[in-house]
């Protein structure tokens, strides 16, 4: 890839950045014009108990001063003070977020895995049973929401059957540590690992047959046969590789949307991650909380976006030298 397409695009994340930064303050500005209002509404609070919470949040002083703030705290990495948990927003996020990469990021990696092969398969194989089968398992699992899937699982093999836990990474009161403590986690995390991974192989696999279908019917691969490679090796060396762009960059936006959390699966399993902590800051309203998840999942998806660019321009030379 050329270097001024690599540094026209990651200018342009910049770019889009830092519009999302204008946004993050703005918005919740015009949602609620006095966030210590609605947090401590129904409270008895004296003007000057409001007027302290506001300095407090740095609520104080005209729009442009709190902008500048914002900013200015934002560069040096401070995202404000939670008002539920009177804690840094940054602190808050920090802890959620490990929990969200391990389920989500787990859950993602082998949808992606089990979707590409069931979509090679599917794709080379066309009209076939498995094509057939796969196809309609695929269209099933895209279409029905993750969170019916989660409560039917939990349902099923936590309340009925107890295989798994009904919610939580660990068990409450453990003194587990070490390696009992990790297996107690990943037992905790078996169950909405498996229903994320399930709601998401169908995406990934509908991508790849169709890429594979459009990938079949060029003639190179005709002629990779008539010099005498086998079927296999067709599909391996000529037909795969550049079938894979699209659901590659559909992997690489997937990932950027990882740390936005599952909200729901992450809420009906008690998941303690970036989903949960979001429904939490809805619920309060925690405004400082809420931005501050809002920009972290706007930059996780701005430079899974530009990764996704990139390794297209990489894969695709015809891509990497516009």
């Amino acid at each position: 890839m050329r270097p001024r397409v690599v540094v026209g695009k990651v200018v342009g994340a910049i770019s889009t950045l830092a519009f999302v930064v204008v946004v993050n303050f703005f918005l919740f500005r015009i949602v609620n014009d006095d966030p210590v209002e609605s947090m401590f509404r129904g409270r008895n609070l004296t003007a000057e108990q409001k007027e302290r919470l506001r300095q407090q949040f740095d609520l104080d002083g005209s729009r442009f001063e709190q902008f500048v703030a914002y900013v200015r705290e934002l560069l040096s990495g401070n995202l404000g003070v939670s008002l539920q948990s009177r804690r840094p927003v940054a602190t808050e996020i920090a802890e959620a977020l490990w929990p969200t990469i391990a389920l989500v990021g787990t859950a993602t990696t082998l949808s992606m895995a089990i979707g590409i092969w069931i979509g090679i398969r599917a794709g080379w194989r066309r009209r076939s049973r498995f094509d057939v089968g796969s196809t309609t398992f695929s269209m099933f699992t895209y279409s029905v929401p993750d969170f019916w899937l989660a409560m039917l699982a939990l349902g099923l093999f936590s309340v009925q059957l107890g295989v798994f836990p009904t919610g939580g990474i660990e068990d409450a009161g453990s003194t587990a540590t070490g390696l009992a403590l990790l297996l107690d986690q990943l037992h905790h995390m078996a169950l909405p690992c498996l229903v994320l991974a399930v709601a998401y192989i169908g995406e990934h696999a509908i991508v790849m047959r169709s890429s594979m279908l459009d990938t079949v019917r060029e003639d190179y691969l005709q002629l990779a046969r008539a010099k005498g490679l086998r079927d296999v090796e067709v599909r391996r060396r000529h037909a795969v590789r550049n079938a894979v762009l699209p659901v590659v960059n559909l992997s690489a936006l997937n990932f950027g949307f990882v740390l936005s959390g599952a909200i729901a699966v992450e809420s009906i399993f008690s998941w303690p991650g970036l989903g949960q902590a979001t429904l939490e800051a809805i619920r309060g309203p925690d405004f400082p909380m809420l931005q501050g998840l809002f920009l972290l999942f706007s930059a996780a998806v701005i430079l899974a976006n530009l990764v996704a660019d990139l390794l297209a321009g990489v894969l695709d030379p015809r891509v990497g030298g516009r």
